[in-house]
Formats: structure tokens, C-alpha cells, sequence
């Protein structure tokens, strides 16, 4: 895994305090033991080979689409075209040891 595809922070749980560790669709949650199930928060995903970064390919895909739908949708709006030109521009600026 990379620096910049770190899994989420464990932030708000409490240290020293045991834990239930549950694992839903390639993501692993951790919550307090005898909390209720909706406290919990992602800690981590199943490694996938795949991906270069090891997520799941299906985060990559949705991602995808979600760009996809971005570009789409800015044709027919101003603002959203505007915004992604100037994320465009950072990030040109920003990846020129790329180039």
C-alpha cells in the first residue's frame, strides 16, 4: 500500500478497550466491545492484487463512474465545468515531476 492509499484512521476509538473486528464485503470494521453495530468505523479492506494500490477493484470501478458521471454532468453545467477545470489545472501544476 502506498502513502496516499493509507486505510482510514482509527480516530474515535478508545485505546486499551477491546474490540469486535467484522468483516463486510472485503471491508473490515472495528467497533468497542458491547457497542452497538452502528458505531462501528472502517479500519481497513481485503487486499486485491489487482488494484495498484490494493483496494478492491470495485471501489476503483465506482470511482470510475463517479468521474464518468462528473464529466458528463459538467457539459450541461457551468459551475461543475468550472470546478474541473481548475482541479485540472492543480493537478497539472501539482504531477509536473511526472511529466
Amino acid at each position: 500500500m502506498d502513502k496516499n492509499s493509507q486505510p482510514p484512521s482509527t480516530g474515535s476509538l478508545t485505546p486499551g478497550v477491546g474490540m469486535i473486528y467484522e468483516r463486510v464485503n472485503g471491508i473490515v470494521f472495528a467497533r468497542e466491545l458491547g457497542a452497538e453495530p452502528s458505531t462501528r468505523k472502517e479500519i481497513g479492506w481485503d487486499y486485491d492484487s489487482r488494484t495498484s494500490d490494493g483496494r478492491p477493484l470495485r471501489d476503483h470501478m465506482q470511482n470510475t463512474q463517479l468521474w464518468n458521471n462528473i464529466h458528463r454532468a459538467a457539459k450541461t453545467n457551468a459551475a461543475l465545468q468550472e470546478a474541473l477545470d481548475q482541479v485540472m489545472v492543480i493537478y497539472n501544476l501539482s504531477n509536473t515531476d511526472e511529466r
